[in-house]
């Protein structure tokens, strides 16, 4: 699995503590990380809305499987991802929101909070969630014997989800410009999207937007 964490600046200094926990589970599951969004203060500006963009891009061209982001409440990038055709995330402040987020709603973002209770043990609690995110069996239902009507109602929703949107490229075409623009002009994001991107029109608007 290749997953995608994206910090923005109100909590880019907790990124590398972020990045460490991440890591270390990924690396232990075989997974692949990419650390796309701010790396600290002083890094390339983004706020919630922009992380909004990235895991919309990043998800729907198959560039990566999972983003992991988040903010101070993990409220704001929860609305900014969901926005999004595409993208399903769920909010996570605990290891048994991440067990039961992929077993239940299967699906393929999380958005923590990286300020609110965000104290003493924050990494072994970010450790565990991270342990608990990425199983080998989504969408196993909990309990078990609601799996069926579990399965059918994530389903559901995707479709509903599907339904309601606009096409996903047009939507992107209708945002305001400056805001992908800078969403996508972090060297990490556009290094991780460049190399695995697997749509080509999808591709082709980030490069007519970056101006290559």
């Amino acid at each position: 699995m290749k997953i995608a964490l994206m910090n923005e600046f109100s909590q880019a200094s907790k990124n590398q503590i972020v990045l460490k926990q991440l890591t270390e589970v990924a690396a232990e599951q075989n997974h692949t990380v990419f650390n796309v969004g701010m790396s600290d203060d002083n890094d390339h500006y983004l706020t919630y809305i922009h992380l909004g963009i990235m895991a919309g891009l990043l998800l729907n061209s198959k560039a990566v499987d999972f983003v992991v982001s988040g903010c101070g409440t993990g409220q704001g990038a929860l609305m900014s991802l969901n926005a999004y055709p595409g993208v399903t995330c769920g909010y996570c402040i605990d290891p048994s929101d991440a067990f039961l987020f992929a077993q239940i709603n299967n699906g393929n973002a999380l958005s923590i909070p990286f300020a609110k209770g965000f104290g003493w043990g924050a990494e072994l609690n970010i450790r565990y969630i991270f342990e608990k995110a990425f199983p080998s069996e989504r969408g196993q239902g909990y309990p078990a014997e609601r799996r069926e009507s579990m399965v059918r109602n994530a389903g559901i929703l995707n479709n509903v989800k599907h339904a309601v949107a606009k096409d996903y490229l047009d939507g992107m075409k209708a945002i305001d410009r400056e805001l992908v623009k800078t969403a996508v002009t972090g060297e990490r994001f556009q290094s991780c999207f460049f190399e695995n991107c697997q749509d080509k029109k999808i591709e082709s608007f980030v490069r007519e937007v970056l101006g290559k």
